[in-house]
């Protein structure tokens, strides 16, 4: 017979801390084979049940909380992804993470995972709000929408909290015409299916239109997937059919790292030759060389608020939309544009 244990008993037995036990029961790949072991040892003696009547559990069922993450080298999710599984193993819940692609519906996703797992709520890494414009009524269980605003939905069961995409994509850019760029080139995703690469174009247009600058969007946008490796891909493709640019705007810090790679082979320097600007302020851009300029997202303040909207759910608050405030830093990225000889 199965002992009725929480997360907390398998972590001081184990002597591993709650979030490292808790990522072994939703076998993630981040956790070492001795703690894997040590854990895994620790469940199997006690026959490991998990413990439905929690002090803090208010209606029967899983004790358990679903993140669905859209994509899996976007580095900002996993900086949220990892203080939210923190915070909801201190509140003794289980967490369970779903990885799905950028073009993956993840209301349909949720959907699934509510009928096989039926999660108490469902936090969302990435969204587009079309899906949930036309999904979000038949899954009607308390959700959060990090990085994404569902304000206009106003769907009972939805919160959310981002920044404003637009506003600060906007700050990026202006940042560079005051250096007197103009030939700015844009990286981001498919901006008719991700939201925040749509706000983040038209904050850039909106910067461009301050200055009275003209973009060509055929010429100097180029479409690409939130990694490292979209980026360099998709700076190659600019580099060649753009041989005066001097500076670029990455819409996240991935794509601006695989960018200044890309920049380098082509035998130009950053700064120097072109400017680069990310966005996110992911913990890689500060050990780059140059470090990185970008627009820096509170990613712990995110996954703070994430949970404590979604509890606010569980207890029958109505739900929130907050937007949280984001700041420039200023790296060594960018410099003041000079005539190139390229």
């Amino acid at each position: 017979m199965g002992v009725c244990m929480t997360i907390k008993d398998i972590s001081r037995e184990s002597g591993y801390s709650i979030g490292t036990v808790s990522r072994v029961l939703n076998n993630s790949p981040n956790v070492s084979q001795k703690a894997y072991n040590a854990i895994m040892a620790v469940v199997e003696k006690n026959h490991f049940l998990v413990n439905s009547n929690a002090k803090q559990l208010k209606k029967q069922g899983l004790r358990s909380i679903a993140v669905i993450v859209k994509g899996s080298k976007n580095m900002l999710f996993s900086s949220i992804l990892e203080s939210l599984q923190d915070i909801i193993s201190k509140e003794e819940y289980l967490c369970l993470i779903y990885y799905i692609d950028e073009k993956d519906n993840e209301v349909d996703t949720a959907l699934q995972i509510l009928k096989d797992k039926q999660p108490k709520g469902f936090i969302f890494l990435g969204s587009h709000m079309e899906n949930f414009q036309k999904g979000f009524k038949y899954l009607d269980c308390p959700s959060v929408i990090a990085t994404n605003s569902a304000k206009e939905l106003k769907f009972e069961q939805l919160a959310s909290v981002c920044i404003n995409d637009r506003a600060a994509a906007m700050a990026a850019v202006c940042e560079l015409i005051k250096l007197g760029h103009k030939d700015i080139a844009v990286l981001g995703g498919d901006y008719e299916h991700s939201d925040p690469s749509k706000s983040r174009l038209l904050g850039a247009g909106d910067a461009f239109e301050k200055y009275n600058i003209g973009f060509d969007k055929e010429r100097l946008y180029q479409g690409t997937s939130f990694s490292i490796d979209g980026g360099y891909k998709a700076m190659k493709e600019l580099l060649q059919k753009n041989s005066k640019l001097s500076a670029v705007f990455a819409m996240a810090d991935v794509m601006a790292v695989g960018a200044i790679r890309a920049i380098v082979e082509s035998k130009r320097s950053v700064p120097e030759d072109i400017s680069v600007v990310g966005f996110d302020g992911i913990e890689l851009g500060r050990y780059l060389n140059p470090r990185l300029s970008t627009i820096k997202q509170p990613d712990n303040d995110i996954a703070r608020l994430s949970f404590e909207l979604l509890e606010e759910l569980f207890e029958g608050k109505k739900a929130r939309h907050i937007e949280s405030s984001y700041k420039f830093i200023k790296g060594e990225s960018m410099a003041e544009y000079e005539e190139s000889v390229f």
